[in-house]
């Protein structure tokens, strides 16, 4: 998303228009964020540390977490993909049923022009594109044991049951994405109008580059990973 003052301008004016509306439908970050989500860093058997330094053993981080943006004809998408790594330790091949993330439902453009004004209908599953690793522009995974990925697993999927809707300022695929990130202690850019690929590597710089997410077996591992055409 656009980070021009002229295009924020605009969105806003956007925004208030539609305000009444995401009210009606009850959406918006703080809904999300109500009881049953709960944080990871602050729960007695999880905490974050970040290390800037070295870089966390992978010993046991059989599963993962990655938040990836990805190109599109508009201005992109944010969204993430979880599982088990291969056998080469590698995430491989990436099925729909990995992809979470939020974005209009439905294939046209219709939705999607129209959230640009009130809230629409939305869908948490994957979108065209998701699976391809030639679209992407940005990812940051997460490593993770077993324990605390079957945790995060499930409040993903607890995300995904409610339903949504989608608004290209007040409630958008960066938001999603975001409170995912909050979920497991991470931090996340406040600004949902950044590009994708923006936001993503915004969000691996506020981690620190490298972090461990500790759970009663054994610390998790977050890698930052750009593709080589888009590093600089």
């Amino acid at each position: 998303m656009s980070s021009n003052l002229a295009e924020r301008l605009r969105l806003g004016a956007i925004a208030a228009c539609a305000a009444g509306a995401m009210l009606l439908f009850g959406q918006g970050p703080a809904a999300a964020e109500q009881s049953g989500q709960i944080h990871l860093a602050n729960q007695s058997r999880g905490k974050v540390h970040r290390q800037a330094a070295r870089q966390p053993e992978r010993a046991g981080k059989q599963y993962f977490v990655e938040f990836r943006a990805r190109h599109a004809l508009s201005y992109g998408h944010t969204f993430l993909v979880h599982g088990k790594l291969n056998a080469n330790g590698e995430v491989g091949q990436v099925t729909a049923a990995q992809v979470a993330g939020l974005h209009p439902a439905g294939d046209g453009p219709q939705l999607w022009s129209v959230g640009h004004v009130v809230p629409v209908p939305a869908e948490t599953g994957a979108s065209d594109g998701d699976t391809e690793d030639e679209y992407m522009s940005a990812s940051f995974r997460v490593l993770l044991d077993e324990p605390t990925y079957r945790r995060v697993a499930a409040h993903i999927r607890q995300k995904q049951a409610k339903p949504s809707m989608w608004h290209a300022v007040l409630y958008n695929c960066n938001t999603w994405v975001a409170e995912v990130a909050h979920y497991m202690g991470l931090q996340a850019p406040g600004n949902n109008l950044l590009y994708p690929a923006d936001f993503i590597n915004t969000m691996k710089q506020m981690n620190g580059g490298t972090a461990t997410v500790e759970s009663p077996a054994a610390p998790a591992v977050i890698e930052n990973e750009t593709p080589a055409s888009f590093r600089d």
